[in-house]
């Protein structure tokens, strides 16, 4: 072999251990990214193995005090009530009400029994007292909360027994009797949040070039969902009685409210913003809705904030559609609205930044 065919050969072995390493001199065991596992600077695996368990732990402790603590803390917090009567025998019932359920409820005073009745219908009070001579008559609102009306009856029941009087209850909106503890719109949490997240990625796969069809698809699954829960809580059920369209309307505004904004994430910011807008309504908006008791029953910040998400809104909304004539809603109706035309936003400056990084070639 000739010197400049040694040459050649050496400088080839030298080019292939530099491509191979990245350095000169180094093997690929050497290289650190080809660093052994056990190797001199690796974090050894009992380590990385306590790493992983404790994170996890501390996501579990997390996931417990969301979905928890606000069980623990909900309860009656100056619920609003009605109080009927001359200031002569209501001062001995509001002072022994106080007693009873010390900061539960505020009081307000209204002029008589039918004016506080449709108060309660209207939603302004949650229920109220009416004190006469003859006794106490505890008015309430089952179709409302059945946590709250059932408070109210304790309390009544307590300041009865505290003033001597006899207490009669008048539910003047009451549940369906195939539904007494209302159950069925109590248990709308869980079709809500799965009707705003699943459709999302399942259109996305469906029409993954196609925006204007994903978006038809999500839309028409809202109409079509909401549509399917009114049925059944009216037909199956019988959570609801002849409020069909106004529950299904109200139902698929809330899928909607979901829907739209994770999609318009998604368009956004990728998967990213899809995961944390998802995990958002999960792990809030899921047990911050007090769908099942109203948001008055949670503390009043965490109640508020509940409210502001779609889940939360939309709770509020179908009850309202199904047993209040919509009294009461109307904020709830705007929050879901705003949702959707936020979301819309999103996914139209999504879809501007997708356009433009194609034509710039990127």
């Amino acid at each position: 072999m000739s010197a400049a065919t040694t040459t050649i050969t050496s400088t080839a072995g030298a080019t292939s251990a530099t491509s191979a390493t990245g350095a000169p001199g180094t093997t690929p065991e050497e290289s650190p990214r080809g660093r052994a596992p056990g190797a001199r600077g690796a974090t050894p695996p009992v380590v990385r193995l306590a790493g992983l368990t404790a994170g996890l732990g501390a996501i579990l402790v997390a996931l417990l005090a969301l979905f928890i603590l606000p069980s623990l803390a909900s309860g009656a917090h100056d619920l609003p009530i009605g109080v009927v009567g001359d200031p002569a025998p209501t001062a001995p019932v509001e002072s022994a009400l106080g007693t009873a359920a010390p900061g539960a409820f505020a009081v307000e005073a209204f002029g008589t029994a039918d004016d506080l009745a449709q108060a309660v219908r209207e939603r302004d009070v949650v229920g109220g007292l009416v004190v006469t001579a003859d006794g106490l008559e505890a008015v309430v609102a089952s179709a409302g909360s059945t946590a709250i009306s059932g408070s109210l009856t304790a309390a009544a029941n307590a300041v009865g027994q505290a003033t001597g009087l006899p207490v009669t209850v008048s539910d003047v909106v009451p549940l369906p009797a195939d539904d007494p503890t209302g159950i069925g719109v109590g248990g709308l949490a869980f079709p809500l949040v799965f009707g705003g997240i699943v459709p999302v990625v399942a259109f996305r796969k469906v029409f993954p070039r196609s925006d204007g069809w994903k978006l038809a698809g999500l839309v028409t699954f809202a109409d079509v969902g909401g549509t399917v829960v009114a049925a059944v809580l009216q037909l199956w059920f019988g959570s609801v009685e002849g409020v069909f369209w106004p529950v299904a309307g109200a139902m698929a505004l809330g899928v909607a409210a979901l829907a739209v904004p994770l999609a318009g994430l998604q368009q956004a910011f990728g998967a990213k913003g899809f995961t944390l807008g998802a995990m958002s309504m999960t792990f809030l908006g899921n047990p911050l809705a007090g769908i099942a008791t109203t948001g008055a029953w949670l503390p009043p910040a965490l109640g508020a904030l509940g409210q502001a998400l779609p889940p939360g809104a939309a709770g509020t909304l179908v009850r309202s559609a199904a047993y209040f004539d919509g009294a009461g809603g109307l904020r709830a109706a705007l929050t879901l609205v705003a949702w959707v035309v936020v979301g819309a936003a999103l996914h139209v400056v999504g879809t501007r930044r997708a356009a433009a990084r194609v034509t710039a070639g990127v």
